[in-house]
C-alpha cells in the first residue's frame, strides 16, 4: 500500500511511504500567483508528481491523508484564505484522480506521537528517530515540514494496521 501523507500549505511537503518505508518526500510544489512574488500551490504539478509515483512504484492501492488544519487566532484574513485554497486544491486533485483522502486534525497525530505541547522542531526530531537512513533529507530547520508529511503519513499507517487488527 501506498499512503501519501500531505502537510498542505505553501510551504507543506508530500511524503510517500509504501509498506513503512519512505519512498520519497518532496516540498509542496508551487508556482507564482501573479502578485508581489506571492507563491500558490501549483495543482497540476501535485497531479504530475502523485501520478508518477503512483505508476513508478506499481500501487494499486493508495491511500491520501491531509493534515486537516483551521484557523487560528491572530493569523489575517488573507493569508487564511489562500490556506484553504491550497487545501481545496489538494482535495480537488484527490478527487479527480479517485484517490481516497482521509484527514487528521494535528492534535490526533501529535499526540500519537508524543509531540503534543513540545518545541516546534519535535517532529523532525521524531522522524529522524523513526527513519533514521532518512535523516539526511531533514537535515535543515526548514525541513519540518518535510517531517511533518513523513508523521502523518506514519500516523495513518499506524492507525490503520490497529483498526484492522
Amino acid at each position: 500500500m501506498l499512503i501519501i501523507g500531505i502537510d498542505p500549505g505553501i510551504t507543506g511537503a508530500i511524503c510517500f511511504l509504501e509498506n513503512g518505508k519512505i519512498k520519497d518526500v518532496i516540498d509542496m510544489p508551487t508556482m507564482a500567483s501573479g502578485n508581489k512574488n506571492k507563491k500558490q500551490i501549483n495543482g497540476s504539478q501535485i497531479f504530475n508528481e502523485i501520478s508518477l509515483r503512483i505508476k513508478s512504484y506499481k500501487s494499486e492501492n493508495v491511500n491520501v491523508v491531509v493534515e486537516q488544519v483551521s484557523a487560528m487566532p491572530g493569523q489575517g484574513v488573507t493569508s487564511m484564505f489562500n490556506f484553504g485554497q491550497s487545501f481545496g486544491v489538494i482535495k480537488g486533485v484527490c478527487a479527480a484522480m479517485r484517490l481516497p483522502i482521509y484527514f487528521v486534525r494535528p492534535a490526533k497525530w501529535k499526540k500519537h506521537f508524543d509531540l503534543i505541547n513540545s518545541q516546534k522542531d519535535s517532529s523532525r526530531v521524531k522522524a529522524i528517530e523513526m527513519f533514521p537512513a532518512f535523516s539526511p533529507m531533514l537535515s535543515l530547520k526548514k525541513d519540518l515540514n518535510k517531517a511533518d508529511a513523513i508523521l502523518i503519513a506514519n500516523y495513518h499507517l499506524n492507525t490503520m494496521e490497529n483498526k484492522s487488527s
